[in-house]
């Protein structure tokens, strides 16, 4: 059971399962995507997710940078280094830092939830909710028409 690019997942008494990074633009429209096993550490995806950028970006000025919101599990130099040599600035942050800088600003909105929303909106596509492919490549291929299905949801072109 599983096949490739399935691990031990470590919050479930070591079934295999599947982990997604993924990474989106600032409204939650998924700009890239990588899958491994559940028992992969999320910093190690870093690399494998901008990779999977399709969009051409522009390039990062001094007058406008790009930057990447990560949780505290990305805290560490070699995330910083691949970011950097991807030209993004990397906004690490704890839940515990964020809540406190919402509270101490009015209208302040927590940027590290946009990720866990895209999550959601994947969720809801029950085909890939549980992984049920052997092949990676066939998983990889539903989640990429998911991610095709939201972008277009986010732009109003389709229902």
């Amino acid at each position: 059971m599983g096949g490739k690019k399935t691990g031990p997942n470590p919050t479930d008494r070591g079934k295999c399962g599947v982990k997604r990074s993924l990474l989106t633009e600032g409204h939650g429209v998924p700009i890239g995507l990588a899958v491994a096993g559940a028992n992969r550490h999320d910093m190690k995806l870093v690399q494998a997710t901008v990779d999977t950028i399709v969009v051409a970006r522009p390039e990062p000025t001094d007058d406008q940078p790009q930057g990447k919101c990560l949780d505290k599990g990305y805290d560490y130099d070699e995330v910083r280094t691949i970011l950097a040599e991807f030209g993004f600035t990397a906004h690490i942050r704890g839940r515990r830092d964020e809540a406190q800088e919402i509270k101490r600003e009015a209208g302040k909105k927590a940027r590290r939830w946009v990720v866990e929303r895209s999550h959601s909106w994947l969720n809801r596509f029950r085909r890939i909710l549980v992984r049920w492919d052997k092949k990676p490549d066939n998983y990889l291929a539903f989640l990429h028409f998911a991610c095709a299905l939201i972008s277009f949801r986010a732009a109003g072109l389709f229902g």
